[in-house]
């Protein structure tokens, strides 16, 4: 065919667009794309997901409490799954809204995704809800919907279902003793099934709100066919203590090490006249404890942790190493977070300005500023609770010395199992590997790289006493869709098999593994986002024990390097380098590098930025406490990485908005 004929240019391509026209194309509009795509906004349709639409409705009126609008909110469950949160704050606005003529501001922030009174942090300082789509989704996922509003002495409402209007706002009247809103909902069979909110599971929730804000009272209702000896048909919470309360009662009758909790608060700093939120912790570290952790934002809880966590665990650790100085314990000098931690009753709690998380359910706060904000405010009180009776900090740097110890001494067998095996050559080791010599006294880490060139680049910007590298050649075998056989015959995957050491599936013992930490670090881009993907696999399905005990780390390589005269700052992707042109660098001329690849960067750059532990940032791999029997995440991997592709594009359409990427110290 010859070029030159632009009418034939087509004419031998196979015909595969079927019905695939215009008309093939949906525009889901309204509140449509939440009942279509549940996953999105909630998380799933599960139990899980269910309560979370109750703590949709009862954060909004926690923002109006924590901005100081509310002082009351009620929590009322009837029977037939009917739920209605009630407060006494300002009330949804009610009059004509400016861009939607004929409609009430009520029913745009029930009925429009993203709209709401969070996005400039003029009506909220800090909130919990910061997206416009909490409410406006628990309206698209219910049958029945029932906002009551009393603003300016009068009355209204309005209702809805599966998110249609069902009638204009109705004036109901004089109310001169009553102000705030009141929502009430039923959650849809078709959407959730035949489940059912669980009152025990509401009314921890309804409690564990009031602890976290001192200055609100919650009322808790429920029909009495619903109240058991474990909940009560109703009561009232109100804690002036905050978390010292909820912790004091945690703790109980248990003895601790030392005879008072570490408890208080710190406002944040203002800036350009602009209050940053605040912090409060309680900890206590009861004796033959596993502990326990409870982290939240603005009164949401994060229980993945985060930013807030990461100061916590740095200000506590820094305070301890320099308190350990103070009375001569040089060995102090080795203590980590996880030693402090250890054990440990922690509940934090922060509210800050424009947080971020990790997805719309909020399970781990992201914002990078948290870390910074929550160490400089927990370290000098911290200090002084170590220092202002010196026997409770000698206490407590004893047990937690007790604690580096035993770790410190498991590492060392690991090691001289390590060295015994090598050197006696018993263990057989990839001709690829660049071992560590294991000195030092510091963890031993193994990377997995992509390629010769990265592998080169990381062995010389290693620490060689710590630091061992093993190359791979491209894209491995991906384990959850090959056989057997196939598996064993793979020499990628045999390659990493013999440098771990410690064996595979039912033959894995984790006590055999060679290194302390096995870190995967990938391109930061979508084929090193694969290649990191098949790793894991392979990692939960031939050696599921390092996963659950917390080997398993992907590193964070930059992928932009951003320079302003003097000044450089590297970018882990597109977000963090808007974030750092519109911060560090907002109105200068900023030159921007972007890495094809980590052997691209001069062994310097990938040192500083991806494998000194002091600036590195890693992300655990593991898996939560829920999932101890592997069954859930078995599904999950199989779905994703199986052999039905079908399973994987479903998965991609329905989780696609919950993408986010989460760097903490580790």
């Amino acid at each position: 065919m010859a070029a030159s004929d632009p009418d034939d240019l087509f004419a031998n391509t196979p015909t595969s667009s079927g019905d695939y026209n215009a008309s093939a194309i949906e525009v889901l509009e309204g509140l449509e794309p939440v009942r279509r795509r549940p996953g999105m906004y909630i998380g799933g349709t599960d139990d899980r997901a269910y309560h979370h639409l109750a703590a949709e409705v009862l954060d909004n009126s926690m923002d109006e409490a924590v901005a100081g609008h509310a002082t009351r909110i009620e929590v009322r469950l009837d029977e037939g799954n009917r739920l209605t949160i009630t407060d006494n704050g300002r009330g949804m606005p009610v009059d004509e809204h400016p861009k939607f003529p004929g409609k009430s501001t009520l029913e745009v922030i029930l009925s429009t995704l993203h709209s709401g009174g969070k996005f400039s942090g003029k009506a909220y300082a800090t909130s919990g809800g910061l997206h416009g789509v909490g409410v406006s989704v628990v309206n698209a996922l219910s049958s029945f919907t029932r906002v009551e509003v009393a603003r300016d002495k009068q009355l209204y409402a309005q209702e809805f279902s599966r998110g249609v209007t069902q009638g204009p706002l109705q004036v109901l009247g004089a109310a001169p003793n009553r102000r705030g809103t009141a929502v009430t909902f039923v959650p849809d069979t078709e959407i959730f099934g035949d489940r059912s909110f669980n009152p025990k599971r509401l009314f921890k929730l309804a409690r564990s709100k009031a602890y976290l804000f001192a200055g609100v009272e919650i009322r808790w209702k429920c029909a009495p066919s619903l109240a058991s000896e474990e909940v009560p048909a109703e009561a009232v919470f109100k804690f002036p203590g905050g978390l010292a309360d909820h912790l004091a009662e945690q703790i109980g009758t248990r003895e601790c090490v030392t005879a008072q909790p570490f408890a208080g608060s710190q406002d944040f700093p203002v800036v350009d006249d602009i209050p940053q939120g605040r912090v409060e912790w309680a900890l206590a570290w009861p004796l033959y404890s596993d502990g326990s952790t409870s982290w939240y934002c603005n009164t949401v809880p994060t229980p993945d942790g985060g930013t807030h966590e990461q100061g916590l665990r740095t200000a506590l650790t820094r305070a301890l190493r320099a308190f350990g100085e103070l009375v001569g314990q040089k060995k102090a000098k080795d203590i980590t977070a996880d030693d402090v931690m250890t054990g440990c009753e922690v509940m934090l709690s922060v509210f800050i300005r424009d947080p971020q998380f990790q997805s719309q359910t909020k399970d781990r706060l992201t914002s990078p500023e948290a870390a910074r904000l929550v160490e400089n405010a927990v370290r000098d009180h911290f200090d002084h609770f170590l220092t202002d009776n010196m026997e409770r900090g000698k206490a407590l740097l004893g047990e937690v010395m007790e604690r580096m110890d035993e770790r410190l001494k498991r590492k060392a067998e690991r090691e001289i199992k390590r060295k015994t095996a090598t050197n006696a050559k018993k263990l057989r080791l990839p001709g690829k590997l660049t071992d560590c010599s294991g000195e030092g006294g510091r963890e031993t880490e193994l990377f997995i790289v992509e390629g010769d060139s990265a592998g080169g680049s990381a062995k010389q910007a290693r620490d060689r006493k710590s630091q061992a590298i093993l190359p791979i050649r491209g894209k491995i075998l991906n384990v959850a869709s090959a056989t057997a056989d196939k598996i064993r015959a793979n020499s990628e995957i045999a390659d990493l098999i013999l440098a771990m050491g410690c064996g595979t599936r039912k033959d894995c013992n984790a006590d055999n593994l060679r290194y302390d930490r096995i870190i995967i670090m990938t391109d930061a881009d979508v084929d090193g986002a694969h290649i990191a993907t098949l790793l894991m696999t392979f990692f939960f399905q031939e050696m599921p024990e390092i996963v659950r005990r917390g080997h398993l780390f992907l590193a964070q390589p930059p992928l932009y390097r951003l320079t302003a005269g003097k000044e450089s700052r590297y970018a882990r992707d597109d977000a963090h380098r808007a974030e750092l042109e519109a911060t560090v660098f907002k109105g200068k001329k900023v030159e921007v590098s972007r890495f094809k690849g980590l052997g691209e960067m001069n062994p310097q750059q990938l040192r500083e930025t991806t494998m000194a532990p002091e600036t590195r940032g890693l992300i655990r791999i593991t898996l939560p406490a829920e999932y101890e029997q592997r069954a859930s995440v078995a599904r999950l991997v199989d779905e994703l990485m199986g052999r039905n592709p079908e399973h994987r594009f479903n998965f991609i359409q329905n989780r696609a908005g919950d993408v986010d990427r989460d760097l903490i110290d580790a």
